[in-house]
Formats: structure tokens, C-alpha cells, sequence
């Protein structure tokens, strides 16, 4: 995500590594290309200058800890003061309003109409009624463009066709609330030296009197999202921000700076181009992210979501015996699958796992799917042994070869053996970096 910026990060941590004690020259140095490294990412100037005051202060003359080294002391300062530049805590929306009206605004371009139909495919799994209100009247198909995405969700949109007023839109929408919980107001993209679209902009706010003003901003434009941000919060009194295309960003200085510079928490992120890829902003892992850390807090997110509780304790208890059989090792397969591409969730573990060649990695997931598809319920719960003529049977039948099934037998057995041996939870906890 963050690209040249977490590989600095990652060599100034190496080169600090040999630091016997934390004193001002090394520091000097070490929070000197933290700046440059923050600048060279779009940044704000002020933002990152106040940031390595911040750290050089906290740095200089720090009781190092017997247990770790300066260097990891360092690296802690440095990713607890990203945290609290980020907002410390996450941030969320006010959903004890019903009905909660929420207002989007924006640049042309920053992907607000994108962020609604997420928004309400968010908040719909929340248990909430959404209705999306189409005041983007500026931009050729915008409406349709929002009945289209939100259609694959169910959710409804109301629209105006051939009206060119959006107070107009909005004040009919109020009528058309019924019983919908939330409602999302999809507005045009305008620059805020516009002053006439900016005026009209502050009248739907008036008209909507919305509990939650949500500006949406496109982490390439750097600087840029960050003074438009600023520009917003002064004339609307934004109430927190979504932070769209952090998957193709490597710069991303706006996810630092705009909370800093408006004082508004950054509320969600998308990362993704599909509907459900909108995630809440949490500080700490986006700061585990930029310093290259992985991404523990949506991992173990993903998991809760797509993982049944009793069934990931009782397939613990289950490997920890090493008395799991290849139906667990099957239904642990599907639920992974739920969770996202094997990319993705290799990439949020810590040190960013890579894979050489993924693809043929998901192939061989795929491979192996088929050929325990293709047992016996008593092969897969491991009540018979797997004999050749067996092993044939499963080639054959799963469009594999003999070496593919004896090979998936072998690792199988493998795994069984390395679960015994798996670390207890207060090992893993000691393993912690911090």
C-alpha cells in the first residue's frame, strides 16, 4: 500500500538495529530521514515537522528497556506516535440517530459515489435500512451509475429524473424516508474555490441537517486532499473522512495529515474495488501497515466475520491434539476462501508475507480442494487408510495426478505432526513485538 514509504521505514530501523543506547546524534539522524521519508510521501510539510518533534523528544533520553534493543525502542516511539497522529482510537458513526442522515461530499473524482453504495452495503450488515439519495446532478450518469451499484445490494435510490435542482431532490427525499433508518446523500464533486457550488452544497446541509458529514478523499492526491479536506471542514464542519484507493496508493500522505490538519477523525477506508471492500479506519493498523507490520486488526477482523467462534475453538483444541481430519482441513478452506484472495491475507500477515508465485499457489489451494472433494466421507475423517488403489480413485476423480494426491497425503500428515508442537496463547503473547 504504502510502498517506498514502509521500505524506508524498514531501512531506518535496520540501521538502528546496532545502537547500543538511544543518544542525540543517532536520534538526530534517525527522525531527520523519518521527515524525509514522510515529505517524499505527500506528507504535509507541517504535519510531518510537528511529528518528528514529537518523536525526538519522546526519543532523546528514553530508559531503554532491558528486553529490547534501542533500535526496537525506537521503532515503538516511532509506531505509538503514528498511532495518536492517526486519532489514536477508531473512529464510528452515530448510529443511534434514526434516522441517521449522513452526507457525503468531495472532489470530482474522489470516488464518493463508489464510497455510498459501500457505505450502505456497510451499514446494511450492520443490521440498519439504508436509502441512498442521488443528489449528484453535475455528473453525466451519476445516477445511474449509484442505482447500478447499489441494485447489487438491494438497496433502494431515490432520484428526481430530469430535475437539475438538488434541493429540490432533497427536500422530496425527506418525504420519501418511510422506513429507512439511514440515509445516505450521494452530492456532486466540487472544487471549494467554487463558491457558487460550494454555497449550494452548504444549502443541502441546511435542508438535510445531516448527523454525519463524511468528506471523501483520494489518497493519490496527497497534499492536495489534505488542503481540500481543511478547505471543507471550514465552510460544512465535516465529521469525519473516508479515505478512498489506499490499494493503489504508495504515497498515501493524506491518510497521516488530514486528521492532523482538520482535527476530524478518519472514519473509513476503501480498499478495494468491490462493494464490500470498506473498512473502518483503525490507527493502529494503519500504522502496522506503513511500518510494514502487516495487518493483524483486520485479519483478525475478517476472521470473526467469516469464522464461527465455538467451531475455531474447537478446531484449536483439535490441532493442538493433532486430531483434525481433512473434512476440518476442507471446511477451514471455504471459510479462508470467504475471507478474500490468498494475496491479501498473506500480505496482512506480519513482515508482509510474499509468495513467489501466487498464482500457482491459489492453483495448488484449488488442487487440493478437488482431491478431498473427491474422498469417501470415511478417507476424509481418516477412518480408513488411504490406500493406492484409493489414491487412484481420488486422482482420477478430481482431475489430479497420483503425485498431487500422495503429496497432499504426505503434507497432511506433516501438519498433524508441527500441530503438535504449536506454541500456547501466553507463548504466542511473549512472541508479541511490543
Amino acid at each position: 500500500m504504502f510502498g517506498a514509504l514502509t521500505e524506508k521505514f524498514k531501512d531506518l530501523f535496520a540501521g538502528m538495529t546496532g545502537k547500543k543506547t538511544l543518544s542525540e546524534s543517532n536520534i538526530a539522524d534517525a527522525v531527520s530521514q523519518v521527515r524525509l521519508a514522510l515529505l517524499d510521501a505527500d506528507v504535509s510539510f507541517s504535519v510531518a515537522s510537528a511529528f518528528v518533534k514529537r518523536i525526538k523528544e519522546k526519543a532523546v533520553g528514553e530508559a531503554v528497556t532491558k528486553s529490547v534493543t534501542p533500535g526496537q525502542q525506537f521503532i515503538k516511539i516511532v509506531h505509538e506516535e503514528l498511532i495518536a497522529l492517526m486519532g489514536a482510537e477508531e473512529s464510528s458513526l452515530k448510529l443511534s440517530a434514526k434516522p441517521l442522515h449522513i452526507l457525503l461530499c468531495g472532489l470530482q473524482g474522489s470516488g464518493k459515489t463508489t464510497s455510498t453504495a459501500k457505505l450502505a452495503a456497510y451499514l446494511q450488515k450492520k443490521g440498519r435500512k439504508p436509502l441512498v439519495v442521488a443528489c449528484d446532478l453535475q455528473r453525466p450518469a451519476a445516477i445511474e451509475q449509484i442505482k447500478t451499484l447499489c441494485a447489487t445490494i438491494g438497496v433502494p435510490v431515490f432520484s428526481i429524473p430530469g430535475e437539475t435542482n438538488p434541493l429540490r431532490v432533497v427536500e422530496k427525499s425527506l418525504k420519501a424516508e418511510g422506513d429507512h433508518d439511514v440515509v445516505i446523500f450521494d452530492t456532486a464533486g466540487r472544487l471549494h474555490l467554487d463558491e457558487e457550488l460550494m454555497q449550494q452544497l452548504a444549502e443541502v446541509k441546511e435542508v438535510v441537517r445531516p448527523q454525519e458529514i463524511l468528506f471523501v478523499a483520494n489518497s493519490n492526491t496527497g497534499q492536495d486532499a489534505v488542503k481540500t479536506a481543511a478547505e471543507f471542514d471550514k465552510r460544512l464542519s465535516i465529521t469525519g473522512t473516508i479515505l478512498t484507493m489506499l490499494d493503489g496508493s504508495s504515497r498515501a500522505g493524506a491518510a497521516i495529515s488530514i486528521r492532523e490538519v482538520t482535527g476530524k477523525p478518519l472514519v473509513f477506508e476503501g480498499v478495494g474495488e468491490k462493494i464490500a471492500d470498506l473498512q473502518p479506519f483503525n490507527p493502529r493498523s494503519m500504522a502496522d501497515r506503513i511500518l510494514g507490520m502487516g495487518d493483524v486488526v483486520n485479519l483478525v477482523r475478517k476472521a470473526e466475520e467469516h469464522f464461527d467462534q465455538k467451531e475455531a475453538e474447537a478446531l484449536e483444541k483439535k490441532m493442538r491434539k493433532a486430531a483434525f481430519t481433512y473434512s476440518d482441513y476442507l471446511s477451514q478452506m471455504g471459510m479462508m476462501k470467504k475471507m478474500g484472495p490468498l494475496k491479501n491475507l498473506l500480505q496482512m500477515l506480519p513482515g508482509g508475507m510474499q509468495v513467489p508465485d501466487l498464482e500457482k499457489s491459489e492453483g495448488e489451494l484449488k488442487k487440493m480442494e478437488a482431491m478431498i472433494k473427491s474422498m469417501t466421507n470415511e478417507e476424509r475423517e481418516e477412518i480408513v487408510d488411504i490406500i493406492p488403489p484409493r489414491r487412484w480413485r481420488i486422482a482420477k476423480g478430481s482431475g489430479t495426478t497420483i503425485d498431487d494426491v500422495n503429496r497432499l497425503i504426505k503434507n497432511f500428515k506433516k501438519m498433524k505432526d508441527l500441530c503438535k508442537n504449536l506454541p500456547s496463547k501466553k507463548q504466542m503473547e511473549k512472541m508479541s513485538w511490543f
